[in-house]
């Protein structure tokens, strides 16, 4: 194994876990790289998704601060030694990177890189990265590259691993968009549903009021008060629905925040008292925090739109290193066997299948005429 401060099997077992702990792109890429360099002991290291039209998608680098990548200027090109181990799909490793000739120099800010090891990340007969690391911290021998033939067998290892932890990561990406535009379509059919009725109503009020205003000003008068009443609940409703079209503004404010906010605009839009108690959670990792906020709103809407509940209370607790979310309401309930032999899921397919895609298990508890429980648990960071 590598001769760096972490050599052995704990530390590539740590980096291999580290990979398939996020869901989300950029923190995977971010994680094969911090990864890469901490084993092998390199001082940079850098991974790049290749593009359609000669450059880089993303490209990830660890060893190098943000005002120096800043200054750095934009994004490399496929060029050189870069565009080599795309297109050639085979591993380099080099005693110094600046004296092949296929090296093409870089920006005025660019470190200097001399020994350098690279491997291409491969799905198949498809090359989606390239991974490469430079300057081994260690003593080189004389006009030799730092990095040894078992660095480049360990570098392979992670490779191979980073392909699997960036496949699964895209296609939960890809699995996010799709639920995002269901979501999308059930709140349009929601604000029909909604706020259209209410304005609907609004205008026949409105419409009575004036044939009323010459021979019965007292009516008249009543018809008008109800226009307002039915006008301050249609905004409610359609704040409530912007708010859920809105993107959470999680990465800013945070999942307890981001659940409050909600949950005091639900509060005013419904009859129904809508309770938040949130107590000692602290920062989970966005795919968790996005997944536990969904299944709260889903199972709020459940609540609210067909259980008749005079009360819904929501918590967010710490357990573990994780957090436990319950959606609890004293509305009619239902028989979760009758649901799904009738076909019907209330969303309950979809809350499943969000806690399990982050690692965690959701279970629901309800009885016809006793209400329902709704609780996601996730294991944290």
């Amino acid at each position: 194994m590598s001769q760096g401060p972490r050599s052995g099997l704990a530390a590539v077992s740590s980096a291999l876990l580290a990979m398939s702990r996020h869901l989300e792109v950029r923190d995977v890429l971010k994680t094969i790289v911090a990864s890469a360099r901490e084993l092998l002991a390199a001082e940079y290291a850098a991974l790049g998704v290749p593009d359609d039209h000669g450059g880089f998608a993303q490209f990830v680098v660890d060893g190098v601060s943000d005002a120096q990548w800043k200054a750095i200027g934009p994004l490399p090109r496929q060029h050189g030694i870069l565009a080599s181990m795309l297109h050639e799909a085979r591993p380099e490793r080099l005693a110094d990177v600046r004296k092949d000739p296929r090296f093409e120099g870089w920006p005025g800010a660019h470190p200097e890189l001399a020994d350098f090891l690279g491997l291409p990340i491969r799905d198949d007969d498809e090359v989606i990265g390239i991974l490469f690391l430079a300057n081994k911290q260690c003593p080189k021998p004389e006009g030799g590259c730092g990095f040894t033939e078992e660095d480049e067998e360990l570098l392979a290892i992670l490779a191979q691993h980073a392909a699997i932890a960036l496949t699964n990561a895209r296609l939960y990406e890809r699995s996010r968009e799709l639920t995002i535009a269901e979501e999308r379509s059930r709140l349009a059919h929601e604000l029909h549903d909604a706020v259209s009725q209410k304005l609907f109503s609004l205008r026949l009020t409105a419409q009575a009021a004036v044939t009323l205003v010459d021979r019965d000003p007292a009516r008249a008068k009543g018809e008008l008060q109800q226009v307002a009443t039915l006008a301050a609940e249609a905004a409610d409703e359609l704040r409530a629905a912007v708010i859920e079209l809105r993107p959470a503004a999680l990465d800013e404010d945070g999942l307890v925040a981001t659940l409050r906010t909600q949950i005091q605009v639900l509060d005013r839009a419904h009859s129904a008292r809508v309770t938040f108690t949130g107590r000692g959670v602290r920062a989970l990792p966005s795919a968790q925090e996005e997944a536990m906020l969904r299944v709260a709103q889903e199972a709020l809407h459940n609540a609210l739109r067909h259980s008749g509940a005079t009360h819904v209370d929501v918590t967010l607790d710490k357990r573990g290193p994780g957090a436990a979310l319950r959606v609890t309401d004293d509305g009619s309930g239902f028989d979760p066997k009758a649901i799904r032999r009738a076909g019907r899921h209330l969303g309950l397919v979809s809350m499943h299948d969000r806690a399990s895609g982050v690692g965690g298990r959701l279970t629901v508890e309800s009885t016809p005429g006793k209400g329902t429980t709704i609780e996601m648990e996730v294991p944290g960071g």
